[in-house]
């Protein structure tokens, strides 16, 4: 694998020998801002032959370049390629690289207004024919159906031929009971992709999918009998299970679960177990049993609706407070003060956490965060993940696709890697207790994400952190209350952080925010105020809500992707939490010495602060860590385009990764997909899908050595160039097309029934009359 030290750059390069056969144009040039120190020289000074006159910009293009801010030679919102890569597309001029809606990475919807104004522009920009351009997003997206032609009874699904569990439906059942039909006529033929290897059968020795799934040949056999009879068996090659004492389960959760099976029949009841416990490796799994008393209300939810009732007594003072008159005598004022009474009970003391420049984070991403996604960026040097943001009310409601997205892959749950060092002395975190994994959740009540965070309490042991999300700008969320629609309610979001605080347990809660929802009127360091220390009427009696760290994504709900992040603002919002431990010590002084238990983070409770937006390489990591005096980067979109940006920065240096490498990281997001959803007809539908999810922002990758200048930037498009190989250039097509036939290489042929539509249209190359 090439590395950038091994392509030559501006600043770093020895004297050239004027015999060298290498071209001057295919050397890459560092932005000033980005160049490393030279030892002979100021940094970004060049010591290299000037380009030759063929890939020189023109006078106009510079001067074009430097007053936007940008290096001679550098256009901005364009890729730098290499003259010699570059397509003539002189002579078809509408086919320019489209700008692609980035808000689509957190599942933005536009509302219809919005919608069709960008779907029905004014015709003098639709080309010669005056078609109408495809532009904005596919909102109302599917995705077909995917499964076999003969559906096999879930009574067979598992069992050997000649020892089928009983059907309850009798004869009445219209699925298919005989397995040698099922196999011969029911479904596709075995997948040849991937070795014709089952993965799921590879790393467990057993697949969940039992005859169902595409690559049942790799485990199955024919046995025959005695009496001449031959029976077809799955393989089993588990090691023998060690008697282990399990815990005894809740007597309300046995009871349900007995219900269930009583209801639905032992033939779900075997589908349950297959797909929930024959994963080892898969962690907060919450059974079908708990999911019923959650959908039935049987929950007791007491302790958390003590403390909902103090913060409803507590926000109804608070409301008095603020609305008070002016002019209202001061013993009116002291009779509002004695109204407040304590809370019921304190929370409990707190998993420390920490997060330093060792710890590059992946953002919680809508649809591409899935299981598979983490665990590949895990591999890759990610050191703390996030689930998809779950909505509180179906968790509370045992949803079952909401639960799905608590599970972590056994690599999510060991500590993540630090500096030992990193550590202050008066910290008593302890690395071993900790965790990757962290769930996101969002609601637009305290009462539904304190009891989400009571729930999450109880049944998922394997969490770093519960993270409130206040930044969601779906218009859904956002009208409903919840999301970046929090940022302008920061009463309710102080008793949101409070009461989750109160019955999280040894979990800590952290936040995520925005700058604000308009972008002339940030608020963030309002809010922060209100995490950090909490309102006025509450610092001096209750500390602080116990937020154990901050999120800031350097945009407004109002702004679109294509406008950078403004890490100004982040660092003077770093700043202010900088602050927060000086002012923190002088009200300690003045007052009394805090209950632990209402600290954020640590014995001096400290509040960690993270920055977010933009991150596409590790120069962009540890300046934004060096200026802006994060903490640490949250990655999101950079980690969706290229997902080894975490091993470029542990290693501190750009990864010119080749296609057949690219390729090797879309076979093991294949292979774990199927792990995590199945290999059957269905969860090679639910693979293709997220990986063409995946792909709709891995094509928009522009490989190093293809490049003029460096840093890349993430807004960066490229124009029409093509790869240093057909398989390079064919991972380059923004045609969806072309993802498919990708995915072809790994999954087979594509289900008749399957469809798929990119979240934005304009990859969809769809003809219109």
């Amino acid at each position: 694998m090439a590395t950038a030290s091994d392509i030559p750059m501006d600043g770093q390069l020895p004297e050239v020998d004027s015999h060298s056969e290498e071209r001057a144009a295919k050397r890459i040039k560092i932005d000033d801002a980005a160049a490393p120190q030279d030892q002979n020289g100021e940094a970004g000074q060049d010591t290299t032959r000037p380009l030759q006159n063929e890939t020189e910009p023109t006078p106009e293009a510079s001067k074009s370049s430097e007053a936007n801010g940008e290096p001679a030679g550098r256009v901005k919102g364009m890729a730098p390629i290499k003259k010699e890569y570059l397509i003539d597309m002189s002579r078809n001029q509408d086919e320019r690289p489209p700008t692609v809606d980035d808000d689509a990475a957190e599942g933005r919807g536009t509302n219809g207004r919005d919608q069709s104004q960008r779907d029905g522009e004014d015709s003098r920009s639709q080309g010669k024919k005056g078609k109408k351009k495809a532009k904005g997003q596919n909102t109302d997206r599917s995705f077909g159906r995917f499964d076999d032609a003969i559906p096999l009874c879930s009574s067979r699904a598992y069992s050997p031929e000649f020892s089928p569990k009983e059907c309850r439906h009798g004869d009445s059942c219209k699925m298919c009971h005989d397995l040698r039909k099922y196999l011969r006529e029911g479904r596709r033929e075995d997948v040849e992709a991937l070795g014709g290897k089952c993965p799921a059968f590879e790393a467990y020795g057993y697949c969940a999918s039992g005859w169902k799934c595409r690559f049942v040949k790799s485990h199955m056999q024919e046995i025959e009998h005695a009496d001449g009879r031959k029976e077809l068996v799955l393989s089993d090659n588990r090691p023998p299970k060690a008697e282990v004492k399990e815990t005894p389960k809740p007597k309300e959760d046995e009871s349900a679960e007995a219900e269930t099976s009583a209801e639905k029949g032992p033939d779900t009841e075997e589908r349950a177990k297959s797909e929930d416990e024959l994963r080892p490796d898969i962690y907060n799994v919450v059974t079908m049993g708990q999911k019923i008393q959650l959908n039935r209300k049987r929950l007791d939810f007491t302790k958390a609706d003590q403390y909902i009732q103090w913060l409803n007594h507590e926000g109804g003072i608070s409301q008095d407070f603020h609305h008070r008159r002016k002019d209202q005598p001061a013993m009116g004022l002291e009779d509002l003060r004695a109204r407040f009474v304590d809370p019921p009970f304190k929370p409990s003391e707190k998993r420390r956490l920490y997060f330093g420049p060792e710890t590059p984070t992946l953002a919680p991403l809508t649809t591409q965060g899935n299981l598979p996604f983490r665990r590949l960026c895990v591999e890759l040097g990610c050191q703390a993940t996030y689930s998809e943001m779950a909505l509180g009310m179906p968790l509370l409601q045992g949803s079952k696709p909401d639960w799905t997205l608590m599970r972590a892959h056994k690599s999510e749950i060991t500590p993540p890697k630090m500096n030992p060092g990193a550590i202050p002395l008066f910290d008593d975190y302890d690395n071993s207790r900790d965790l990757k994994f962290g769930a996101q959740i969002s609601g637009s009540a305290h009462w539904v994400v304190t009891k989400a965070a009571d729930v999450l309490n109880r049944y998922c042991p394997h969490l770093r952190l519960i993270d409130l999300n206040c930044g969601c700008p779906i218009d859904k969320v956002f009208k409903g209350g919840a999301g970046s629609a929090l940022l302008e309610a920061s009463g309710k979001l102080e008793r949101m952080i409070r009461g989750m605080n109160a019955v999280s347990g040894e979990i800590p809660i952290t936040a995520k925010i925005r700058t604000g929802v308009r972008k002339d009127r940030p608020t963030a360091t309002q809010v922060i105020g209100k995490l950090a220390f909490g309102a006025r009427e509450h610092r001096e009696r209750l500390g602080a809500p116990g937020c154990a760290a901050l999120t800031l994504h350097g945009r407004s709900r109002e702004q679109r992707y294509t406008k950078t992040a403004d890490w100004g603002y982040i660092g003077e919002c770093a700043a202010l939490i900088k602050t927060y431990n000086e002012e923190k010590a002088r009200i300690t002084d003045t007052i009394a010495e805090p209950d632990e238990s209402t600290l954020p983070n640590a014995k001096d409770g400290r509040m960690y602060f993270l920055g977010n937006g933009d991150c596409f390489s590790h120069v962009d990591y540890y300046e934004h860590i060096e200026n802006a005096r994060v903490d640490t980067v949250m990655i999101g979109r950079g980690a969706l385009i290229k997902p080894w940006i975490f091993e470029e920065i542990e290693k501190g240096q750009y990864l010119d990764k080749s296609s057949s490498e690219r390729l090797g990281y879309i076979e093991k997001f294949v292979k774990y997909g199927l792990e995590a959803w199945g290999s059957d007809e269905l969860g090679i539908g639910y693979t293709r899908r997220f990986l063409l999810e995946y792909l709709s922002f891995a094509h928009r990758y522009v490989p190093i050595g293809l490049l003029e200048h460096l840093p890349p930037r993430l807004n960066d498009r490229p124009p029409a160039y093509r790869g240093r190989d057909e398989m390079e250039t064919l991972m380059a097509s923004d045609n969806y097309k072309d993802w498919i036939k990708i995915s072809e290489m790994f999954l087979g042929p594509v289900h008749p029934g399957f469809q798929f539509q990119p979240k934005h249209k304009s990859n969809a190359y769809e003809a219109e009359g």
